[in-house]
């Protein structure tokens, strides 16, 4: 698969998911850039926005397997991972996959289970595996994981820590629909017997696999890989920034970029598409000062004004 046909592939995916979630078309352009980059994509937002009903959507059109795990207090490792099963008859103990061995993974409150349960999915996320009693096992490819949280509502929950939300490539929300989207909604509704709409097939696995794969081929000139580790830079000198952005979050933007690229139609990264990006790969990453926490200063602010403050480079596309 080349760039052309992978961005006809997003556009195809984009539509089928537009026409079955009421959204702004940049927030799902960002779930499907969270898919191209090869990383996993955080959602928070209040209840009732559509953020299940995306990634339910986003596994249809894709023509991924599908599984969510609502994460709750009580929740277990083991019920996520899988667990041991012994075996009366032989003696024996076998391995029983829990729901993260899916294509698609929707962690649905993920900031509600314990921190040893949250825990579970970072070798998941990281690595591609999980291990059990010492023994590895391989999850499904391609796999992806679409965690929501509720940011209104903290009785019960347990904030996800720092190195947990640096294994998101993107953290994005949906808000809430406009005048124009909330009539179309009820339309919708009304013009079907089921409550949740339904999505057809765009892909299938094997195409989605060969997707992720063509971010590698874009090219990315040492002026704008210049550009991407000042920005990361500048988030650590920030006197607002307890803990800038990890060298980790540093290779996510770089990836991300070059998945808005291929969404663009392009074979090369230019300095807006980092830009476009720059907010939703980086600032979940940030930890601010105690006295910018207090003041309620915004981490998505932090990285406008980074951005403002960092001359930005001249790639010229016909030599691109």
């Amino acid at each position: 698969m080349d760039v052309p046909e992978a961005a006809d592939a997003c556009v195809r995916v984009v539509d089928e998911v537009g026409g079955a979630v009421v959204a702004d078309r940049e927030f799902l352009n960002r779930v499907t850039l969270g898919i191209l980059a090869r990383g996993h994509v955080l959602l928070e937002d209040v209840p009732g926005t559509g953020k299940t009903l995306s990634a339910r959507s986003f596994a249809a059109a894709l023509g991924l397997e599908f599984s969510r795990v609502q994460f709750t207090p009580d929740l277990l490792p083991s019920d996520v991972t899988g667990t041991n099963v012994f075996d009366e008859r032989d003696g024996s103990f076998s391995f029983s996959p829990g729901p993260i061995f899916a294509n698609v993974v929707l962690a649905d409150e993920i900031n509600r289970a314990p921190p040893k349960t949250q825990a579970a999915l970072l070798e998941a996320m990281e690595e591609g595996q999980v291990t059990v009693d010492g023994e590895t096992h391989d999850l499904p490819n391609p796999f992806y994981v679409i965690a929501t949280q509720n940011p209104v509502e903290s009785e019960g929950a347990f904030p996800l820590p720092e190195a947990q939300l640096d294994r998101f490539a993107i953290k994005t929300s949906i808000g809430y629909p406009d005048d124009e989207g909330e009539v179309e909604l009820l339309r919708r509704r009304a013009g079907r017997v089921a409550q949740a709409p339904t999505v057809e097939r765009v892909l299938d696995p094997d195409a989605v696999s060969d997707l992720r794969e063509v971010p590698e081929a874009v090219r990315v000139d040492d002026d704008v890989l210049g550009y991407m580790a000042s920005v990361a830079r500048a988030t650590r000198e920030d006197r607002r920034v307890d803990v800038g952005v990890s060298p980790r979050g540093t290779q996510r933007l770089f990836e991300t970029a070059r998945a808005a690229a291929v969404v663009a139609d392009r074979e090369f990264v230019t300095p807006d598409d980092v830009k476009r990006v720059a907010e939703p790969a980086l600032a979940h990453r940030l930890v601010l000062t105690p006295d910018a926490a207090v003041n309620d200063a915004d981490k998505r602010d932090v990285i406008a004004d980074v951005l403002d403050r960092i001359a930005v480079p001249t790639v010229d596309a016909a030599e691109a």
